[in-house]
């Protein structure tokens, strides 16, 4: 029996998870527990485990079922491009950086300091992209600099 706590099950209101498809649970439960320092709640089927005040739902794609009719949860293909990412906010982003990569965490690059924050980025067993991120200018009012696609025509 895991603790209320720690089950993300709301009592009132609503609760906000991620649910990413995984081709080895194992492998994804052991990467965001060991690795990131997540707690296992639930082992399988589907595995959740909390990270911080979020919770991952983990489980292999599979064919539609009558709740999602002619939806088919399929395994994400990693490659250059991404429309959906996983953002971690951190108090201590270089501990992070040096902690997760001695655990095994691959990261992109080291920790870049973009003005409004530092930030890094990491792939999970499956592909998935993570962003790590400090708030370092923003919490003074300095903004990430605007891209010529944000401007106004």
């Amino acid at each position: 029996m895991t603790e209320s706590a720690d089950f993300p099950a709301p009592t009132e209101g609503i609760l906000a998870t991620l649910f990413i498809t995984v081709r080895s649970v194992a492998r994804s439960r052991d990467f965001y527990s060991r690795v990131l320092g997540g707690t296992v709640v639930v082992e399988e089927n589907p595995c959740i485990v909390k990270l911080s005040n979020t919770w991952l739902l983990m489980n292999p794609g599979g064919p539609p079922t009558p709740d999602k009719p002619g939806i088919t949860v399929a395994n994400y293909e990693p490659g250059d491009t991404t429309s959906i990412f996983l953002n971690l906010r951190v108090a201590d982003i270089q501990a992070c950086y040096e902690d997760w990569s001695a655990k095994g965490a691959e990261f992109l690059t080291p920790p870049i300091d973009r003005g409004a924050e530092l930030r890094c980025y990491l792939r999970d067993p499956d592909g998935y992209l993570i962003e790590v991120g400090q708030s370092t200018g923003l919490l003074h009012g300095e903004h990430a600099a605007k891209r010529p696609e944000d401007l106004r025509g």
